[in-house]
């Protein structure tokens, strides 16, 4: 494993960005929305693995009584977490595409929020999410939705004409890789994640290939509103492009 990752360089502005509770669109949107989802009550002894925790946003989010544990490959986002979260939460060092350092195999829950399009071979995470979980476990997935947030490959138009905003995707169904370009803090080097696009049928083979059938798929928009000139096209744009895109699958 990797004493040192890409997120190391970035580690303390993506905290910034993060905090406690969330980064804008964590509280407003996915949490309030992906929550209600995992009915921790429907099921027996419930317990939840975070896979790219990060700096366990979700640990912080989830019913106290409910066992957490949380893998990240970067050791001072994993720091980060054991300081900002409370009891009942495990964190661990570990590459979620590489057998985990887990004993456990019994999870009700697993999740992968906002991350798995940052991992080179997202098939292998998944994978190990089914190897986790008991039989009938649910697995939460939230993506920057594949088929309208691809970077450099999406963008924002305007059709004057018709006075709508539109969006506009030159490249979908191939895999890619893309640089993304972060701002750190004050004091880190500036330096380059990574996006690996998937299409919505790869997503679908990845999950029937770890045992997965899915339950559910929502579209999650922003909750922002425009004002100025060109809100009504700005607000319908953002109404009818979502901006996240989530899978809920169960192990069979």
């Amino acid at each position: 494993m990797q004493s040192r990752t890409e997120w190391e360089g970035v580690d303390r502005w993506y905290d910034q960005i993060v905090g406690q509770e969330g980064h804008y669109y964590h509280r407003q949107v996915i949490l309030p929305k992906l929550l209600p989802l995992l009915q921790f009550k429907d099921f027996d002894s419930p317990a939840l693995l975070d896979l790219a925790c990060g700096q366990g946003v979700l640990a912080r989010q989830i019913p106290s009584h409910i066992p957490y544990w949380g893998v990240d490959l970067a050791p001072s986002l994993i720091t980060e977490a054991k300081k900002k979260s409370g009891q009942n939460r495990q964190f661990v060092v570990g590459d979620i595409c590489e057998p985990l350092p887990l004993d456990k195999h019994d999870f009700s829950h697993a999740a992968i929020i906002l991350a798995l399009q940052n991992v080179a071979k997202p098939n292998l995470a998944i994978l190990n999410a089914s190897r986790h979980l008991r039989k009938g476990g649910v697995l939460s997935l939230v993506l920057n939705h594949p088929c309208f947030r691809i970077p450099r490959q999406s963008s924002w138009g305007v059709d004057t004409g018709k006075k709508i905003q539109y969006r506009r995707v030159d490249s979908y169904l191939k895999p890619q890789k893309i640089p993304i370009q972060t701002h750190p803090s004050k004091g880190q080097v500036s330096s380059n994640t990574w996006s690996f696009h998937h299409s919505l049928s790869d997503f679908s083979r990845f999950l029937a290939d770890a045992g997965f059938a899915i339950l559910l798929i929502e579209e999650w928009t922003s909750d922002k509103i425009s004002t100025g000139a060109a809100a009504k096209m700005e607000n319908r744009a953002r109404s009818e492009f979502p901006l996240f895109l989530t899978f809920l699958a169960q192990k069979i």
